[in-house]
């Protein structure tokens, strides 16, 4: 038995046995805001609410997998813009030293919560043997890889124009695939619209809506090239709650336009629909794989 977190603008949790959910998901408000000395303690607080949900003692979990937001390494949290107080924490060790005082010591992993859910995908649609790559299409732009591995993987923050006006990225950089996409910056962008509008009017044909609309598809087929030239084809899942708005034809269009070399064509997009249960599996699969096997 496992557990898996993730904390982005809530917090859900849930035991995770033979990649399903097993047992009711706790749920609490996010970390917004909230003093990082106190954040172990309360994912560890919701954690103990889980077991006690499913009837399960804390004893018996094997393994924690944290998903959060940001660039997580080694279980530091090194950048995290939407949760600024958690810069520079080691949430890994601190989880460690909360659950003790609870007298368990499972292992712990903190990942990107992307990655979570790349892992979701992968666990639940049976594709574990896979390379699963994910773009999370939310308030900002998440890039997902599993099976994990080291780096940064900021996708969301990749280079796709080099247009100096295209500043509207969250972390001040310019020409960001974030800056296009995200949420926060098509709201900066069009002051008198909301993003549901422009989509809304760019199938009304209407001009300026048409064109960032366009723009906005082909900024995702830029990031998806990249990627596709470092790594490799494959399969990319897209999900998050604006994942509504792509129109998967187009899509591949333009980024058949972009990836020429036969050996890397044949990539394919789908939209599909994850929560945090998702999430929730993915975290807690990573987590069970760091632990050694006889």
């Amino acid at each position: 038995m496992n557990i898996g977190v993730f904390a982005s603008e809530s917090i859900a949790v849930g035991l995770v046995k033979d990649h399903k959910v097993a047992g009711p998901i706790v749920t609490a408000p996010g970390l917004q805001g909230l003093p990082r000395d106190e954040v172990a303690q309360k994912l560890c607080f919701h954690a103990k609410e889980a077991c006690q949900a499913a009837g399960t003692a804390m004893e018996s979990v094997r393994a924690i997998g944290v998903g959060i937001p940001g660039i997580i390494r080694n279980g530091i949290v090194e950048e995290s813009p939407n949760l600024p107080q958690l810069k520079g924490l080691n949430l890994e060790a601190a989880l460690v030293m909360a659950l003790k005082s609870l007298g368990v010591s499972p292992a712990v992993l903190v990942l990107n919560d992307a990655d979570a859910i790349a892992a979701g995908v992968a666990a639940t649609r049976g594709h574990l043997e896979k390379l699963i790559r994910v773009w999370t299409l939310g308030w900002g732009i998440g890039f997902g890889r599993y099976p994990r591995a080291e780096g940064v993987w900021e996708g969301g923050h990749g280079v796709v124009t080099l247009d100096p006006k295209e500043q509207f990225c969250g972390c001040g950089g310019q020409g960001h695939l974030e800056g296009i996409m995200g949420h926060r910056a098509m709201r900066m962008r069009f002051l008198d619209l909301e993003p549901e509008e422009v989509f809304a009017n760019a199938k009304e044909r209407d001009p300026r809506c048409l064109a960032f609309v366009n723009l906005w598809h082909r900024a995702l087929a830029a990031a998806t090239a990249t990627t596709v030239h470092q790594a490799g084809p494959g399969r990319f899942y897209i999900c998050g709650f604006n994942a509504k708005h792509v129109e998967v034809d187009l899509l591949s269009h333009y980024l058949h336009e972009m990836v020429k070399m036969t050996p890397l064509q044949g990539s394919v997009f789908e939209v599909v629909a994850t929560t945090e249960e998702t999430a929730i599996v993915g975290a807690a699969v990573n987590a069970d794989f760091q632990i050694p096997r006889k």
